[in-house]
């Protein structure tokens, strides 16, 4: 149950999207033995590509007390915590790159599982305030088997950050392919999450121009294939405990696209949709919507007051509010301003649930262990219900910038 809705009683708030790693060579000791003479040989070579756009933030992926620090300065009491390093043989870091190749395969499963080990190291560190998520292939599903019987060992309990195949990786099948039923079984056995995240799931753009706009326009897109193919697929309907969460995509979608995968499945019901005969097609028994509604969550990093909007829709009680960090494009360290920019309007209960409660229930977070420390840093919903005013001059966060633009549009109209 909640406490008193009252305007004095602080929210506890968890940060449902917030990225960690060590650093290249800190990964060396996790690497299973065999691997590490490999490493020195990669690592000998190795040019890390966005050392610019990392600049002085590199170690609050790996410096607890800094996150600690930083996280409490932004009135955040806990996080979950996907990737953000580069982990051993890799190019990038494991949420922005594709499914190894078969020739990159075992060289960078050794790379994960060496990340995995680590993360389960420092998530001990502070098991009450930290939700790691441990990291699979689908190469071979033996191996896949094997690292989520691992990841639910080590206490992972943020559960396992599934890849997304592009229509490029035409050496792996998708989500929905029988072949993974065994995946979806294990991870609904070791009662883990599915979590995917945005930048999954994209093909290769290249260099001309407009790629890099095409990615950021389309990355949307792609990512919310996984979602479509594992409802579509029927995964949920043969595995209905599983749990399975979209992160830093917002949700302002899910409600059209719901509305769109079901009137999909009305027409292939009715075995023709135009002139097309789809009466041997397989369909799933209920609406797609029923198991968005059932099985499916949303890390709506950084939210919008749009992403709220559409609450009633996808269901209050799904909806995890994140600050991303320690990433530029999220609202750290302005994730207060960003709380009353998305909630300034809405009812207390809500917010209490979409700041902290759902992730709580999600990732098994301790509410009760949380509260003094909430109690401490004081985000209150007399504090959350002030609109903003100011806009963040220094933020390059994408939910402060076409906030801003719009107000200026506005203004000027």
């Amino acid at each position: 149950m909640s406490p008193s809705n009252d305007l004095d009683t602080p929210y506890v708030t968890i940060t449902g999207d917030a990225h960690a790693g060590a650093s290249i060579e800190r990964y060396r000791e996790y690497l299973d033995p065999a691997w590490r003479g490999a490493f020195d040989e990669w690592r000998s070579g190795y040019r890390n590509p966005s050392k610019k756009h990392i600049g002085g933030k590199k170690t609050k992926n790996w410096d607890s007390q800094q996150r600690l620090t930083d996280l409490e300065g932004d009135g955040v009491v806990a996080e979950v915590i996907f990737p953000n390093t580069v982990p051993p043989f890799y190019d990038r870091a494991f949420h922005v790159s594709p499914p190894p190749s078969p020739e990159q395969y075992e060289r960078w499963r050794a790379g994960t599982r060496a990340h995995n080990r680590w993360l389960a190291e420092f998530c001990r560190e502070e098991p009450e305030r930290r939700a790691g998520i441990g990291l699979i292939h689908l190469n071979d599903v033996d191996d896949a088997l094997e690292d989520i019987a691992w990841i639910a060992e080590l206490g992972l309990r943020g559960g396992v950050l599934v890849p997304l195949p592009s229509p490029s990786d035409v050496h792996l099948r998708p989500l929905y392919a029988a072949e993974y039923d065994r995946v979806w079984a294990a991870i609904q056995d070791h009662d883990l999450v599915v979590n995917q995240h945005s930048g999954q799931g994209s093909p290769a753009y290249g260099t001309d121009q407009g790629a890099d706009a095409l990615w950021v326009l389309e990355m949307p897109f792609f990512v919310q294939r996984g979602f479509c193919q594992l409802i579509l697929g029927g995964v949920f309907e043969r595995f209905p405990k599983l749990r399975y969460i979209l992160t830093e995509s917002g949700c302002a979608w899910a409600p059209g696209l719901m509305q769109r995968l079901d009137g999909i499945h009305m027409g292939m019901k009715m075995g023709m949709m135009g002139e097309v005969d789809y009466s041997k097609s397989k369909t799933l028994k209920e609406p797609p919507s029923v198991y968005a509604k059932r099985n499916c969550w949303y890390g709506a990093s950084f939210p919008s007051p749009r992403d709220i909007r559409g609450r009633q829709i996808v269901g209050v009680d799904r909806i995890l509010w994140g600050n991303d960090y320690p990433h530029f494009e999220g609202c750290y360290p302005y994730s207060r301003e960003n709380m009353r920019l998305a909630f300034a309007d809405v009812d207390p209960t809500e917010v209490r649930m979409m700041l902290g409660e759902n992730a709580a229930a999600l990732y098994g977070f301790d509410l009760e262990a949380l509260r003094p420390r909430a109690d401490r840093l004081e985000i209150t919903p007399e504090m959350v219900k002030v609109p903003l005013d100011e806009i963040p001059e220094d933020s390059a966060c994408p939910t402060f910038q076409r906030e801003r633009f719009e107000r200026q549009r506005a203004e000027a109209s």
